[in-house]
């Protein structure tokens, strides 16, 4: 006779779709300065949104690792698409969609790098594909590789084109070096301190973005002001202990600027990353259900 689980507790480990589905919404629920949240939407997008396309992904990320990378994307940004009929998660879906393939019993960060490896030109062709369905703005335009050229016969050739100015790019370029080496190891250093996990995501957000100008941010408005963004995501850090006066006051004045100039400034990137990194955690097992959901504020 097998043991009923206790309560809160899963009997079987969350499948590769739900960890994509759970760390989407993990990433658009906390409170991070200019993005979408449960608090704030933008014209364009809401965090229902964000929410519906996340549950819709979770059937194409499951199925990931049987398909071609390719044909995952385009599976994903469909769905997306027919759902919410935005772009909600171009970016996340390009770093998940790699980690996702990865077999559970692989080692995560060796895996992906073999998935990278072994990337085809049929791949090239349905990710650019995907990324002209998903309509995303903000990309501008690069002398090679263009999205809106022929897509290139070398997806990852095409990623080290733009790794300079574009930190997903850069993933694909340095096999997903940041997720492993700065997202998580951030992430479980700000839980290991004892933050919850929303004031852990928002941390980590500003810290991203002081580190790593949000590139989203510089194709849109350009370096001069995603500098001037990671300078005041720096400001906030530098002002007191997360959810302190002083640095609450500083995170507010730092979300108004940010959601000024009709939501330019919004750090997706940035979201993207912690997107990935919330995947890598709760795929390996670094954070499990019970998640405490009712403490993100």
């Amino acid at each position: 006779m097998s043991e009923t689980p206790l309560h809160g507790q899963l009997s079987e480990p969350l499948t590769i779709g739900q960890c994509a589905a759970l760390a989407t919404i993990m990433e658009a629920t906390a409170p991070k300065p200019g993005n979408v949240h449960r608090g704030a939407d933008f014209e364009d997008a809401s965090y229902p949104d964000f929410v519906v396309a996340a549950t819709l992904i979770s059937p194409a990320l499951d199925a990931a690792v049987t398909l071609p990378l390719g044909q995952t994307m385009l599976r994903a940004v469909a769905a997306t698409r027919a759902g919410v009929g935005t772009n909600t998660n171009l970016g996340t879906l390009l770093l998940l969609v790699p980690l996702a393939k990865v077999p559970r019993t692989d080692h995560l960060q060796h895996g992906v790098r073999d998935v990278l490896s072994r990337l085809t030109e049929e791949d090239a062709r349905d990710v650019y594909e995907a990324i002209r369905l998903a309509q995303p703005g903000g990309l501008g335009k690069v002398a090679t590789a263009d999205i809106s050229e022929a897509p290139p016969t070398d997806l990852i050739g095409a990623m080290r084109l733009g790794a300079s100015h574009d930190m997903v790019a850069k993933q694909y370029a340095d096999n997903f070096v940041d997720v492993f080496e700065s997202v998580v190891p951030w992430l479980t250093r700000a839980l290991d301190g004892g933050l919850s996990l929303s004031l852990a995501i928002v941390h980590v957000h500003l810290e991203l973005m002081r580190e790593f100008p949000d590139s989203l941010i510089a194709r849109r408005r350009g370096v001069e002001v995603a500098a001037q963004s990671a300078a005041r995501a720096a400001k906030v850090l530098e002002a007191g202990a997360p959810g302190s006066e002083e640095y609450d006051w500083e995170l507010a004045e730092f979300d108004f600027w940010l959601r000024t100039d009709g939501h330019l400034r919004n750090p997706g990137t940035t979201a993207d990353l912690l997107a990935a990194g919330l995947f890598v955690m709760l795929r390996d097992g670094i954070i499990k259900p019970p998640f405490r959901l009712a403490r993100i504020d």
